[in-house]
């Protein structure tokens, strides 16, 4: 195949979990520029429209939007088959809606660390369980599934300190059980030819985050490249991923931090 073409993605059809966020709508953004029709989710389908009237003209005709919680089966099945009715086919999940917990450690109950669990893992788990049977129909399918570099290394507790910004233990054990997971559904899929692979992203604060300056320089001293991720810097993994590019990548977790985690 030309080299050109390999990162084409016209006539593939994309869904997006989460499309609406800091990181998804990028996401969304770079498989559209790309040729694919993609789906973003979201609870709030008010916020889903909201979110795609914000794209370009040149691609807003290649977005449309659904009402998804990761958190009901349900839910999940039927986004999914609306999905399917409409376009015949789903050929590219990109699994980034999360429930990222919050809190102190010191003080989280059991109830704060299963709603973690629960709207992290288990909601990627729901959401593969769902996608596969319909992927094994067409085949030359891609999973992705956005984990994190704290599924890779601990938060270190120095940067955080009184910033309110804490990262709880329950997201980090999710991130790297999407990591796992990830390998385990590449090793039993890759036959169907449904490939499965992670991006595990390193510091993108949003932008109410970046506010917090002394903050944001305490994670720019961890970055070997000395500063935060863009989202956009996001799309290119992504289009990889999702393209012919990577046709004979499966089970990889991809780090895109900066260099955070070669120190």
């Amino acid at each position: 195949m030309n080299s050109k073409k390999l990162f084409n993605l016209d006539g593939k059809v994309a869904i997006v979990t989460g499309g609406t966020g800091h990181l998804g709508k990028s996401m969304a953004e770079g498989l559209a520029e790309m040729g694919a029709h993609v789906f973003i989710t979201s609870r709030e389908k008010s916020k889903a429209l909201e979110t795609k009237n914000s794209f370009s003209e040149d691609i807003i005709d290649r977005i449309d939007v659904e009402e998804l919680d990761i958190l009901s089966l349900d839910s999940i099945k039927k986004c999914f088959n609306r999905i399917k009715n409409n376009s015949n086919k789903i050929d590219i999940l990109v699994n980034n809606a999360g429930n990222i917990p919050s809190g102190n450690y010191e003080n989280m109950s059991e109830k704060v660390w299963n709603d973690g669990m629960d709207g992290l893992i288990n909601g990627v788990f729901r959401c593969t369980k769902e996608i596969i049977p319909i992927m094994e129909q067409n085949g030359e399918s891609s999973i992705i599934n956005i984990a994190s570099m704290y599924g890779v290394v601990s938060p270190d507790p120095s940067i955080y300190e009184e910033s309110g910004f804490n990262s709880l233990p329950n997201y980090g054990a999710s991130k790297a059980a999407i990591i796992q997971y990830t390998k385990y559904l590449a090793c039993h899929l890759g036959g169907k030819q449904i490939r499965v692979n992670s991006i595990s992203p390193g510091p993108f604060p949003k932008e109410e985050v970046q506010k917090n300056v002394e903050f944001i320089n305490q994670l720019k001293k961890k970055v070997p490249m000395g500063r935060i991720g863009l989202p956009e810097e996001l799309k290119g993994v992504v289009v990889f991923l999702a393209s012919n590019a990577s046709s004979y990548i499966t089970g990889e977790n991809i780090l895109v931090d900066g260099g955070w985690t070669s120190w």
